[in-house]
């Protein structure tokens, strides 16, 4: 009988794999044991030769037949590299196609300080330094820009909504989107806008406890100390939380710095400072603040204004009409608290400049904002409160200009007016703003509200009346309700229920496209329609020609 050629799978086999480095003197074994294999199967035996002296070689053999498979490690290998594009991210790999690491989701390394991971990979030992190597040139970090900026055009292509932190559902992201991050990789630079709410507080009580038109209350300057140091021990809490960011993962805080909308919150900590200087209580500061607080806290603040405002004046895809979002009344209202502060130490000059460039830069921003250019998106329905940003800068200016001059003149009531009206124009809707979850952007309704406060207790001082005082009343009753309960909903959302910082998507995006959008296909009935169409157009055409 004719024997049929044994094949491996023809053959129930097991293979198992062989990994070796053979020294010189094994070379014969190695050789003998290859022609025992060769007799068995009844084939001619063949020399092979050695190229080197330490070869490693890898093959899969069968116990059964001795058939050796080649190339399964590299043909595995080429497999590792290619990614399947499951819309969720990049960075989240399953455990099976790990290089050495077992269950672990997320290789969150990408985003920390360089130095960092180098003083750490000095530390372990050579095998573990040698597999962290090969994950970072291999695949777990494919795109160049995880150490690099992204540029301000891929932060729109990626990104939707007007804060630009929703990723567009065809992109995929550098981490895992199913997978809680790290919690300094969940920390925002917005979470300074509580710093701001609490500052501001701390201002309109010390406005309540020394203004001679709410004199009749008799309101004690305890209420101020206490929100003062509130406000100073929150301060410290967030900034040393994003210090430690900065050290540990400086990838991600530079890619917040280069956000179209997020660099807004860059002036919040000097902004926070002013409120701070302007809001301490008269038992722990003198008379007249010493002119270097002002320079401490306004001369960062004045360095970045210069790269924003450069940015909005030479264009480019930062350019203003682009940008443009009602948390850039940030980097408009510390122009205005800065004056208030300069003035407090006596320097009138720079606060004069200070207001001037302010006011300039605080038109512009409204008439962009106000017309809603076509580039312009519709705020989502969590986003609503930010449109309180719109009081703060007019009513911070009135501000500025009765600790200019000394009174609350014409021009100052114009601007507080125009904040007066748009608080009520907001107010009225109810609607517009409930029915959403709550995030840390509520904070935003309290420095508005509190600044528009503080303007109309200045308004009541020139204008004593009763529905002066009681709108000052009211107003300032409805600011500190506004904060008392976002207070109370943060500790909740921060430590009861875990749920105030999701997992930040927007810095997690990659500096090239990953894949292309999908285009809707056309369905047939619509190409047929569209056929139909021209064809009648053509006929009724040539019909006409015909005729003529």
């Amino acid at each position: 009988m004719d024997k049929k050629p044994t094949t491996p799978s023809s053959l129930q086999t097991h293979f198992v794999d062989i990994h070796e480095v053979l020294p010189e003197g094994d070379e014969e074994g190695m050789i003998k044991m290859e022609d025992k294999l060769d007799k068995h199967l009844n084939r001619p035996t063949k020399v092979r030769e050695i190229k080197k002296a330490h070869r490693s070689f890898s093959r899969q053999v069968s116990l059964e037949t001795g058939f050796s498979v080649l190339n399964r490690e590299r043909k595995a290998k080429d497999e590792r590299k290619v990614l399947t594009r499951s819309g969720t991210s990049l960075g989240g790999f399953d455990s099976a196609n790990r290089i050495g690491l077992e269950g672990r989701k997320g290789d969150f390394s990408m985003f920390k300080t360089r130095s960092t991971l180098t003083k750490q990979n000095s530390l372990l030992p050579r095998k573990e330094r040698e597999l962290e190597s090969q994950m970072s040139n291999g695949s777990c970090v494919n795109d160049e820009s995880v150490n690099t900026s992204v540029p301000a055009g891929r932060y729109f292509a990626a990104l939707r909504g007007p804060e630009l932190d929703e990723v567009k559902d065809f992109e995929d992201i550098l981490l895992p989107k199913d997978e809680l991050w790290p919690f300094l990789l969940r920390f925002p630079i917005g979470c300074f806008g509580v710093c701001v709410g609490l500052s501001s507080q701390a201002v309109l009580w010390h406005a309540l406890a020394s203004s001679p038109a709410i004199r009749f209350l008799h309101i004690a300057p305890a209420i101020n100390f206490g929100l003062w140091l509130l406000a100073v021990v929150v301060l410290i809490a967030v900034s040393f939380t994003y210090v430690l960011k900065c050290i540990f993962y400086f990838e991600a805080v530079k890619r917040e710095y280069f956000h179209p909308v997020r660099v807004n919150f860059f002036f919040a900590p000097w902004v926070v400072c002013m409120f701070l200087a302007i809001g301490v209580p008269h038992k722990l500061a003198p008379e007249t603040l010493h002119p270097a607080i002002w320079c401490t806290f306004m001369a960062p603040y004045f360095l970045l204004e210069l790269k924003i405002y450069g940015q909005w004046l030479s264009g480019g895809k930062r350019r203003l009409c682009k940008v443009a979002n009602p948390s850039t009344h940030l980097s408009v209202v510390g122009n205005f608290v800065g004056a208030i502060l300069a003035s407090e130490v006596g320097w009138k000059e720079p606060a004069k400049f200070l207001w001037a460039v302010g006011f300039a830069h605080y038109i512009v921003l409204f008439v962009t904002l106000y017309q809603r250019l076509p580039t312009s998106e519709a705020l989502p329905k969590e986003l609503h409160p930010v449109y309180s940003m719109f009081i703060a800068a007019p009513s911070a200016a009135s501000l500025a200009w009765e600790n200019i001059y000394g009174e609350f003149d014409g021009l100052s009531r114009t601007c507080y007016f125009i904040a007066l009206f748009l608080y009520i124009s907001l107010v009225v809707r109810i609607n517009f703003f409930i029915g959403f979850r709550f995030s840390v952007a509520w904070w935003s309704y309290t420095f508005p509200m509190t600044t528009v406060s503080v303007a109309t207790i200045k308004y009541a001082e020139e204008v004593p009346s009763v529905i002066s005082k009681g709108l000052a009343l009211g107003l300032s009753f409805m600011s500190s309700t506004m904060v008392s309960v976002l207070f109370v909903f943060t500790l909740l959302h921060a430590f009861v229920w875990h749920t105030l910082l999701p997992n930040d998507l927007a810095i997690a995006i990659t500096k090239r496209r990953q894949g292309r959008e999908k285009k809707p296909l056309k369905k047939a009935y619509d190409i047929k329609r569209w056929t139909k169409k021209a064809l009648t157009k053509n006929n009724s055409v040539n019909k006409d020609t015909s005729q003529e």
